[in-house]
């Protein structure tokens, strides 16, 4: 059984521990790097192609795989080609530790305009990480997913909720306790900014094995993002009923 998460109020009070074990964490971590090549790209298909935009953090980046194809937006692409035969064009946009205020300022200002028919956000695990407060958390969050509707008013918007900190191997149990007390208010308030501004919160993707993690026991493997693509494909294809992917590392 897992130790219950810390209270956020507690977690600041817990804030010194956490600062110091998280720079050792952040010592002793292998830095990884995006894979390289283009982060656009179309698989085969019928008419009329599912127009995918992954939006978020190092995970929407595809960091922890040395190959796009691995990556979270090209599986889920491959997914949702499977399961429709529809033609898919997708693209990855995301960097190193962005947080939802980041995407909201300096990420989609800069993406082409009436592109996308389904957007998948994969974004707050920095937010969480970073001690953002729920107001600032509501504020940023919030303020994307008005930036993200107002851009692409058609689309379908989703976004995937933080993981569980004490399942991510690279958390020493302290800090993973620090942080899931975070993330689980996060994912809250998360939630429920969603179904105020017309976007899908998808359910937490389970974890059961380290395999989905890669190297640096933080950022996931080419086992775990294809394991997340397929939690997602029926969030993306507003049928969440139908969820039936495996955990994260099966």
């Amino acid at each position: 059984m897992k130790p219950e998460p810390f209270h956020p109020l507690v977690s600041w009070l817990l804030f010194p521990l956490y600062a110091w074990q998280g720079l050792g964490v952040r010592r002793s971590r292998e830095r990884l790097l995006p894979p390289t090549g283009l982060p656009v790209g179309e698989i085969a298909g019928k008419d009329p192609a599912i127009r995918l935009l992954v939006l978020g953090d190092s995970s929407a980046a595809g960091v922890g795989v040395t190959d796009a194809w691995h990556g979270i937006c090209v599986r889920l692409a491959v997914h949702l080609q499977g399961r429709t035969g529809r033609k898919v064009i997708w693209r990855a946009a995301g960097f190193n530790s962005a947080t939802s205020g980041q995407l909201r300022d300096h990420v989609v200002p800069n993406l082409e305009r009436g592109m996308w028919t389904h957007i998948v956000l994969t974004i707050g695990t920095n937010d969480a990480k970073n001690f953002h407060s729920l107001p600032r958390f509501k504020r940023d969050f919030g303020g994307l997913l008005y930036a993200v509707r107002a851009k692409w008013p058609d689309a379908h918007i989703v976004w995937s909720q933080i993981i569980d900190f004490r399942d991510v191997p690279a958390m020493p149990p302290l800090l993973g306790r620090i942080l899931e007390g975070r993330a689980s208010a996060i994912n809250a308030l998360g939630t429920a900014l969603c179904r105020e501004r017309r976007a899908v919160p998808a359910s937490r993707l389970p974890v059961e094995a380290a395999e989905g993690f890669s190297t640096d026991g933080f950022h996931a493997s080419a086992l775990g993002y294809d394991a997340w693509a397929r939690h997602l494909v029926p969030y993306v294809l507003n049928m969440p009923d139908s969820e039936a992917a495996a955990p994260m590392g099966k």
